[in-house]
């Protein structure tokens, strides 16, 4: 029933332009509308966020609003860490133990539902992206724009990681104290 009603106003619209092209040959068509062709399951599939994707911006609302309340973000991160499946779980409780020693002015906060650690200003500054988030074939130890890591006209502000060893660890700790320099 609505599609027929639909169709019956179009089909109104179209008579009612072409008496007015008739009439007036400088009015221009409109251009018809076209739908996009459904999938192999008859209806088109979303282009919008993944579920991840969603359940990331849901746990950024959530951050905010315990943020505006003065909550324990090192509590926050602990348990952020906790939910972790392994190994993504014994990284980001390395790092973590890594970041608070290795800069201890950071303030541990969640990001987005993953550990991260932000100036005096609680402006992130670095943060663990572990694997398990986004479905990704390595977690993540990346740098924002607050860090202070510059070196010339280009240099990395994230890090995949897949395993952490005592090398990586040393540099690791040697970045986050760039990263926290004032």
């Amino acid at each position: 029933m609505q599609t027929m009603r639909v169709h019956g106003e179009v089909a109104a619209y179209n008579r009612i332009v072409c008496m007015e092209q008739k009439e007036n040959p400088v009015v221009e068509k409109t251009p018809a509308r076209r739908s996009l062709p459904p999938t192999r399951g008859g209806a088109r599939k979303s282009e919008g966020f993944t579920a991840e994707e969603r359940g990331a911006m849901k746990d950024r609302v959530r951050e905010m609003k315990t943020a505006r309340r003065g909550a324990d973000g090192e509590s926050d991160v602990l348990a952020a860490i906790a939910k972790m499946p392994e190994p993504d779980r014994g990284m980001a409780a390395r790092l973590h133990a890594i970041v608070r020693a290795s800069a201890p002015q950071l303030v541990p906060k969640t990001w987005y539902g993953m550990p991260a650690y932000g100036d005096a200003d609680g402006e992130v500054v670095c943060f663990f992206r572990n694997a398990s988030k986004f479905k990704d074939r390595y977690a993540t130890f990346g740098f924002n724009d607050k860090a202070k890591l510059d070196d010339g006209n280009m240099w990395p502000t994230a890090f995949a990681l897949t395993k952490l060893t005592p090398a990586e660890e040393k540099r690791i700790a040697a970045l986050v104290k760039k990263a926290a320099a004032k």
